[in-house]
C-alpha cells in the first residue's frame, strides 16, 4: 500500500543545519457507500486508491516521497559531507463511509473496526519510512571525508540506494505479514470492541 519516490537534492560546498529526519503527513479520503458488508467490500475494491506496485486497488494507501539534502565542504586532504538531512512527505489515503440507507448495527461495528485497522496499517507504513529516513541520515553523515566531492556524492548515492531498497523490502514484508494475519486480527479487534461496548466504555 505504497508508492515510493526518491528525490535527492545534493548541495555542494555549503553547510546545512543539522536536524533529525522529519516526516510530514497529510490525509485525503475517498467516499464509499452501501449498507451491507458485501456492498462495502465491493466499494472498497472499486473506489480505493490504485497502487502501481500491485496493479490493483486497496482499501487505503500511503504515498511517500523521500528527500535528501546533503552539504559538502572542501577540507584538508579532500571533501567531506558536513551535513545531511532526510525528510519524508507522506500522504495517507483512507476510506470514508457514507451510509446509503440505515445499516445494521453489526455492519456498523465491523466497519468501525475495519476502518480503524486500515488507518493503523497506513500509519505503520509511515513509521517504517521514518525509521529508514533516520537510518539513511545517520549513514550519510557517517560517510565522512573522501578524496573528492564526486567520490563523496557517489558514496552518498550508493548509500541512499541501499537503504531505500531495504525500506521498500520492509514495506513489502509488512504488507505480506499483515495480509496473512488479517482475518485473525479483525476477529480479535471485534472481540475487544464488543467487550468495551459491553463495559460501556465506547458506543457501538
Amino acid at each position: 500500500m505504497k508508492q515510493l519516490f526518491l528525490a535527492a537534492l545534493l548541495t555542494g560546498g555549503i553547510c546545512l543545519p543539522v536536524q533529525a529526519a522529519t516526516v510530514s503527513k497529510s490525509y485525503s479520503y475517498f467516499t464509499i457507500t452501501g449498507k451491507t458488508l458485501d456492498e462495502i467490500e465491493q466499494q472498497l475494491m472499486t473506489r480505493g486508491p490504485e497502487v502501481k506496485s500491485t496493479g490493483g486497488r486497496h482499501p487505503g494507501a500511503t504515498q511517500m516521497e523521500f528527500t535528501s539534502r546533503i552539504g559538502y565542504a572542501e577540507v584538508k586532504g579532500g571533501c567531506a559531507i558536513v551535513s545531511a538531512q532526510v525528510s519524508v512527505k507522506a500522504k495517507v489515503i483512507l476510506p470514508r463511509w457514507r451510509q446509503n440507507g440505515k445499516a445494521a448495527q453489526d455492519v456498523k461495528l465491523i466497519w468501525n473496526t475495519l476502518s480503524s485497522d486500515i488507518k493503523r496499517h497506513e500509519e505503520s507504513h509511515v513509521v517504517i519510512a521514518k525509521n529508514h529516513a533516520r537510518e539513511l541520515e545517520q549513514a550519510l553523515k557517517a560517510i565522512g571525508r573522501q578524496k573528492t566531492c564526486a567520490i563523496a556524492a557517489a558514496k552518498a548515492k550508493a548509500t541512499s540506494d541501499r537503504i531505500l531498497g531495504a525500506h521498500d523490502r520492509a514495506q513489502e514484508e509488512f504488507d505480506r505479514i499483515e495480509g496473512i494475519n488479517f482475518e485473525s486480527r479483525i476477529i480479535r479487534l471485534l472481540r475487544y470492541r464488543l467487550e468495551r461496548i459491553d463495559a460501556g466504555k465506547i458506543k457501538g
